[in-house]
């Protein structure tokens, strides 16, 4: 029953917090929070490091960007090709990467993720180091008319609710369950008659299609598009925001993007003292909050459910 009332309260923030808030941060933290449970899903469950993210989220971002402007289509296909585009290279990667496991896994998405790094420098569509500019925002379904900042958080937060359902639904479906077992022993799995490669290759191809639904809403944000969205920096950050929030956990990714995204607003005029800061917070994490922040917070919830089961069993 407390479930509802919580439920509902937050409701009612998010609808409240553009009025209160600048809406380009919000989008900002909706953005990442997208961003970081696409990772998730594919690490916190499929037991998949990929330490190359960054390539499905920033080439969705100059895919969304190149098809606004020079189509002049409307939003939703706009942030549709970059999905598409995103879930076709996750789609390829996992073919060459999910035979491996652990490090080589890591190791082989990170170097594709430089090959596609470098191929967005070189390529004339993309801008180079300057990235992709004026990136038009155009009416959604060609009559919502988007370019008020306060008016696009609502498409971006309706976005973010749809895919984070998506997340759920496949968690806790039978294939979630596959891609738990997967994670845990992946040899024993095989050993059921299953083939583990063709359950990760699916995880790929959904997660890299959600961090591309979150690079095309972070183009039209902010309306440009630059090689940092690409880099191996942002891979390492949406990492962080993970395994802060709380690994194979749904709320986690969201409390750690956050969490980051507003470290970084406030600690922005400090220069590299934010990246000082987020090492340090890092390190105390992994210290001293293995599980995360959610984590930490369910496993004391189920130390207490326990030890009242514990209390009442005795005093039956």
């Amino acid at each position: 029953m407390t479930r509802i009332p919580a439920i509902l309260l937050i409701v009612v923030l998010v609808i409240l917090a553009p009025f209160f808030v600048y809406p380009v941060l919000l989008m900002t933290i909706l953005v990442f929070v997208l961003f970081a449970s696409s990772f998730n899903l594919l690490l916190g469950y499929a037991g998949l490091l990929c330490f190359g993210h960054a390539m499905f989220f920033g080439t969705s971002a100059y895919i969304t960007g190149q098809f606004l402007k020079v189509t002049g289509s409307t939003l939703e296909f706009g942030l549709l090709a970059g999905v598409l585009v995103a879930a076709a290279m996750g789609l390829a990667v996992g073919v060459i990467a999910v035979r491996r496991s652990g490090i080589q896994f890591a190791m082989i998405t990170f170097a594709i993720a430089q090959f596609v790094y470098f191929f967005l420098l070189q390529a004339e569509f993309t801008g180079g180091e300057d990235g992709m500019q004026q990136i038009p925002r155009s009416a959604l379904f060609g009559v919502i008319d988007v370019s008020d900042h306060r008016a696009f958080y609502f498409v971006v937060l309706g976005a973010t609710v749809l895919a984070l359902a998506l997340i759920y639904r496949i968690i806790h479906s039978p294939y979630g369950e596959i891609l738990r077992a997967i994670r845990d022993n992946e040899e024993r799995v095989e050993s059921l008659g299953f083939r583990p490669e063709r359950f990760k290759l699916v995880a790929m191809t959904l997660s890299a299609g959600i961090a591309g639904l979150a690079g095309g809403l972070k183009a039209t944000v902010f309306q440009f598009a630059t090689l940092t969205d690409v880099s191996w920096t942002v891979s390492g950050e949406v990492i962080f925001m993970t395994l802060l929030g709380g690994l194979g956990t749904l709320a986690g990714p969201a409390v750690g993007a956050g969490i980051v995204i507003f470290m970084n607003d406030e600690l922005a005029q400090f220069g590299e003292w934010s990246l000082i800061a987020q090492g340090i917070i890092l390190l105390l994490v992994i210290l001293f909050f293995r599980r995360g922040v959610v984590g930490e917070i369910i496993a004391v919830l189920h130390k207490r459910r326990a030890g009242r089961s514990e209390g009442l069993t005795k005093g039956d």
